[in-house]
């Protein structure tokens, strides 16, 4: 074996206390060597103190035991002999059941290694090797990682390797019983790992969904000849999903993804051939997917290289994650998975959730992005009036951006300025300054006006007239009593749970607020209509009848409030529909 300048063994230690066992040994020390844990995973913008789940932390050369100091609640220092070996050895906690850290039970592990790999200070551009011990008493296990192999065995535990330590902790590991299924996209080999779906799921649907996919991708990236898959950034790929009661959510990687989501949506043999879940799973697939060229190759200037000791700040995440969020239905709809129609109602649910969030008149998306460190990832009952998506607002600026250059007439579409920008970056960092340049190049005039309206101010975007342009209806309909009343709620046995309330909204004026418990109402002014214990939202409109004055019995800190409330007589929200003559508002380029 090649020399080893640093080698991580893994070991499932005990499932039932969810804990891993790490062992780095470090083949040349400093005098004063210091390691870190990393404080955030790239691609979740929330710093989560990874280092919080290590313990038992030692360290040894020889049959020494080397001084060890920690130095702040992520970093250690260790005084040692320079150029001979180090050994560490830890526990790290394993039970956080989503795609950012790791988990470890008796049904399956999972861990990324920003959790579980201490970074080596001053030898980050080292390979690193990782040796995955086989579980034992769990012989049906396996092991499935975008790592390189170098000698494994035939269920995947054995050697791993890693250029550096970017690479190591880009490649998450998924351990257990898990289906397993693979395909070809244009020539390069994929494979799909599900944990946790039902006797009745329907694998080579998935295969075959998720396949249509990444070649229409593929081609999106670099064209519809023969060597389109030669040009790829990666010579294999892995989808990892963890099917679970109530879950959803992704997170890219360089050569991977790791998904999760409700497997009430995965496709079942006997199921119906689509269903509004499992195209929400096929969207985040290919919205993972697309992130392996916007963003892991194609990616902010300040992404160049990672800071995992601190937050990494950008103003693009509108670009990366917005365009992302753009694309990931389109190509769904282009690779004949969804029809125009789906693919309209897709992108009237994204203009909706824009339309209903206040905080679009107080956050540019500009600002979303770099503000996403501590308001996207900490929301609250606040944050749909003080904040705006990056993901949805984002997407309706490709939106915007993509229709403007269709209706210009000269040929040009987003799809051209994306793959014209990865090759004026080099699919590598870019500034918002490459975005203005390319559309110029492309086109021939500036762009700086729409982006500078779009990105960095809060005025509404041009989405009627872009629309109607391409021959999409806008009808005017009256929303949901939720939406007159301007509040989001869920409904309990005890009453109607108040989540939050919109800024300027008619449950605002009344004095409703999140945290309440709408318990009942007078109907009419002065309680004419008579007195109702609720126990649903949707009571309400029914008791009110023709009335719109209500009072409002609420339970704020155990104390009833009465609370009189006006209903508006409506709310108005898009419905989108293509005109008869047309059949497709954005044919593929």
């Amino acid at each position: 074996m090649a020399h080893t300048p640093l080698h991580y063994t893994v070991e499932a230690v005990d499932l039932n206390a969810h804990l891993f066992r790490v062992t780095l040994t470090i083949d040349q020390a400093a005098a004063l060597q210091t390691v870190s844990l990393p404080v955030w995973i790239p691609g979740s913008y929330l710093v989560r103190e990874f280092s919080k789940n290590l313990q038992n932390l030692s360290a040894k050369q020889g049959r020494r035991q080397a001084a060890l100091v920690q130095q702040d609640k992520c970093t250690w220092q260790i005084t040692c002999r320079a150029g001979e070996p180090l050994v560490l050895r830890y526990e790290v906690y394993a039970f956080d059941n989503s795609v950012r850290t790791a988990w470890l039970d008796s049904q399956r592990g999972f861990f990324n290694g920003t959790s579980l790999c201490l970074r080596v200070h001053g030898q980050e551009a080292q390979a690193h090797h990782v040796q995955l011990l086989p579980v034992k008493g769990e012989a049906q296990w396996q092991a499935a990682t975008g790592l390189t192999p170098v000698k494994v065995d035939k269920r995947g535990f054995g050697l791993y390797t890693a250029a550096d330590y970017d690479e190591l902790v880009d490649c998450p590991v998924e351990l257990g019983a898990f289906w397993s299924g693979s395909f070809n996209a244009c020539g390069i080999p994929h494979r799909f790992v599900v944990v946790g779906a039902l006797p009745s799921f329907d694998g080579d649907r998935l295969l075959a969904d998720t396949q249509k996919i990444c070649e229409t991708e593929i081609r999106f990236w670099h064209g519809q000849g023969k060597s389109a898959g030669q040009k790829a950034p990666y010579k294999n790929y892995l989808f990892m999903l963890n099917a679970v009661h109530d879950g959803y959510g992704g997170l890219e990687h360089r050569n991977s993804t790791a998904l999760i989501c409700n497997r009430a949506d995965l496709p079942r043999q006997s199921g119906p051939r689509s269903s509004e879940g499992y195209t929400t799973l096929l969207g985040l697939i290919s919205h993972e997917y697309f992130h392996t060229w916007n963003v892991k190759q194609l990616r902010p200037d300040a992404f160049a290289r990672y800071d995992y000791t601190q937050e990494n700040y950008t103003q693009l995440l509108w670009f990366f994650e917005g365009f992302t969020s753009y694309y990931d239905d389109l190509l769904l709809r282009r690779a004949g998975l969804i029809d125009d129609a789906a693919y309209i109602q897709l992108v009237n649910k994204t203009i909706t959730q824009v339309q209903q969030t206040p905080g679009r008149h107080v956050q540019t998306v500009a600002q979303a992005s770099a503000d996403a460190w501590v308001k996207y990832y900490r929301q609250d009952e606040n944050t749909l009036n003080a904040t705006v998506s990056y993901y949805t607002k984002g997407a309706l600026v490709a939106l915007c951006l993509d229709l403007s250059l269709r209706q210009e007439g000269q040929g040009h579409t987003l799809d051209d300025v994306m793959r014209g920008l990865y090759k004026r970056c080099k699919a590598g960092p870019m500034r918002e300054q490459d975005l203005l340049d390319e559309l110029q190049a492309q086109t021939g005039r500036s762009w700086q006006a729409e982006i500078a309206a779009w990105v960095h101010a809060t005025a509404e975007l041009p989405l009627a007239p872009l629309l109607k342009g391409q021959g999409v209806q806008i009808h005017v309909e009256t929303g949901s009593f939720a939406d007159r009343l301007g509040l989001r709620h869920t409904d309990s046995a005890s009453g109607v749970q108040i989540k939050a309330v919109q800024r300027g909204s008619a449950a605002e004026q009344a004095g409703l607020a999140a945290h309440d418990e709408w318990l009942g109402m007078d109907v009419g002014a002065k309680g004419q209509g008579g007195s109702w214990r609720i126990a649903k939202l949707a009571e309400v409109p029914e008791l009110l009848g023709k009335e719109r004055q209500l009072t409002a019995l609420v339970s704020r800190d155990r104390q009833l409030l009465r609370l009189p409330l006006t209903v508006p007589q409506q709310s108005s929200v898009w419905r989108l529909e293509m005109a008869k003559d047309r059949t497709s508002p954005w044919p593929a380029a």
